[in-house]
């Protein structure tokens, strides 16, 4: 075991240059800034290259876009004919493929195209027409397409689904087995997903052929990079604990996200109406309202971004301070994936989940099977909040540099106004841009949560003492309402009279 992981180290620290890629490929990744390959791309280049059809495990954020995309380019014939095609289940996505695959081989002039729907199909006749070879598609667009024969010089030898478990969730399955009918049957098929569920491997025997299989475990892919915590919290009280959090925080660029289209409009129009630069991303937006949205994050016209989990797949957006999990994923896998949105590039990231009482064990799972501690945390209280929020505003005053202008104003008052009104004056305007609003107390208190922890644990001890017993740990279970308040009138403290929240200048 010892000697496989050495030499699985040896080949991530001998570079690309082990894969035997042309010269302009090389050049290529260099450019892009990969210096060695992932464990992904270690496992599965050889085996792209040999000609295997293969099944892939392995989380976004790992590398497998150019896990595939290298072997793709390296092995071009340009013969003028489309010769691969990827498949993907949203335009975010192929658009993103697209940009990469172009940009890994563009000095092989590599000429890639993405299609999906909510796009003009004579200008995607047109780009089509000036012979690609490589594809990247969604389902139903490319459906179109296919029926319709646009699609001229239609031969590709390498076909590739990523994100095959989205494609699952999206009700994409039959439109790919279909997509599979117009498809040459000596070819190469690559299938990539996070997850492996039964009608996945249903598909990949139905297209693959002998397949070799590589798997990235959730393990290796969480990132050390990231703090993780979560916060035990009553179900009435997540929007409040949000709120709390986001202000506590200060996160530079937040995503949070949600489980349902609904939850992520309702949550980034309270958010808005609260004052707080927000915008929603889910799979019932227009194409243009999505990319809108994705533009304004990337940009800073918004900080806030709520997703679900499927318009977020495939985001790479750098600089997310924070992920919050409104609610807890619904497996290891999505969590794993979700808190990957921060923490990239050798930065610190931040990635907190909201669970109640009932879901404490939900929490414990995706900790053991990530093998990540995930610390328990009491969300702030009004008065902690204003203490975090003063001293951060003061550690900014202290590092912020002085400009020329700055100094110009000042030499034009300085006569008018002592330095310590002076003073007094702009920190009144810096805070009157924030405020903080809420009940005082959201959330379990600290003794809740350890006697919730330690109720668990005998639970747990129970049940591993007196397997198929007479019920005795369920009169436990019943009592996790007891850590609810009693009111939530006694969570309305009349400290919010002089709260603060954030607005929008």
């Amino acid at each position: 075991m010892d000697n496989h992981v050495n030499a699985h180290e040896e080949q991530e620290q001998a570079g690309f240059e082990q894969f035997g890629f042309k010269e302009n490929l090389l050049r290529g990744i260099h450019e892009a800034g990969f210096k060695v390959p992932s464990p992904i791309q270690v496992e599965a280049i050889p085996l792209v290259l040999g000609g295997h059809d293969l099944i892939a495990q392995a989380q976004t954020g790992t590398g497998k876009t150019a896990a595939f995309g290298l072997p793709i380019i390296q092995n071009l014939k340009n013969d003028g004919s489309i010769e691969a095609l990827i498949i993907t289940p949203t335009r975010e996505l192929a658009v993103q493929i697209s940009d990469e695959i172009f940009k890994l081989g563009r000095n092989c002039r590599t000429k890639t195209v993405s299609v999906y729907g909510g796009q003009a199909i004579r200008r995607q006749v047109e780009l089509l027409e000036k012979a690609p070879q490589v594809i990247i598609a969604t389902p139903g667009r490319l459906l179109d397409h296919l029926r319709n024969d646009r699609l001229k010089n239609f031969n590709p030898t390498t076909i590739v689904l990523d994100e095959s478990d989205e494609m699952l969730d999206m009700g994409f399955l039959d439109d790919i087995e279909e997509i599979f009918t117009y498809l040459p049957a000596s070819r190469q098929t690559l299938l990539f997903s996070a997850t492996m569920p039964a009608p996945i491997k249903n598909l990949a025997q139905k297209i693959l052929h002998n397949p070799k299989m590589v798997k990235v475990t959730t393990n290796e892919t969480t990132n050390s990079d990231i703090s993780q915590r979560y916060y035990i919290i009553n179900e009435y009280e997540r929007e409040d604990a949000i709120v709390r959090l986001i202000d506590s925080e200060a996160p530079s660029k937040t995503i949070i996200f949600t489980r349902m289209k609904k939850e992520a409009d309702d949550l980034s129009n309270r958010l808005i109406a609260k004052g707080y630069q927000a915008g929603a991303l889910h799979g019932d937006m227009e194409q243009r309202e999505r990319q809108a949205a994705v533009n304004a994050f990337k940009q800073g016209a918004i900080d806030i971004l709520v997703a679900t989990d499927v318009a977020a797949r495939g985001l790479d957006i750098s600089n997310v301070s924070h992920v919050f999990n409104y609610h807890i994923p619904l497996n290891p896998e999505s969590y794993v994936h979700r808190i990957g949105r921060t923490g990239r590039a050798g930065k610190k990231g931040i990635a907190i989940t909201l669970a109640t009482p009932l879901e404490f064990k939900e929490i414990r799972r995706i900790s053991e099977t990530t093998k990540a501690t995930i610390e328990l945390y009491e969300i702030p209280t009004i008065a902690e909040t204003l203490k975090q929020t003063d001293s951060k505003l003061i550690q900014n005053l202290l590092n912020h540099s002085i400009t020329d202008d700055a100094l110009r104003i000042y030499e034009q008052i300085r006569g008018e106004i002592d330095t310590t009104q002076l003073a007094c004056k702009l920190l009144s305007m810096l805070m009157k841009k924030s405020s903080i609003m809420g009940p005082n107390k959201i959330g379990l208190s600290k003794e809740d949560l350890m006697q919730l922890k330690n109720r668990l644990s005998g639970d747990d001890r129970r049940d591993r003492n007196s397997r198929g017993g007479k019920g005795g740990s369920r009169g436990g279970s019943r009592n996790s309402g007891g850590y609810r308040r009693d009111s939530r009138d006694g969570n309305r403290s009349s400290e919010g009279n002089y709260s603060r929240r954030k607005r929008r200048d």
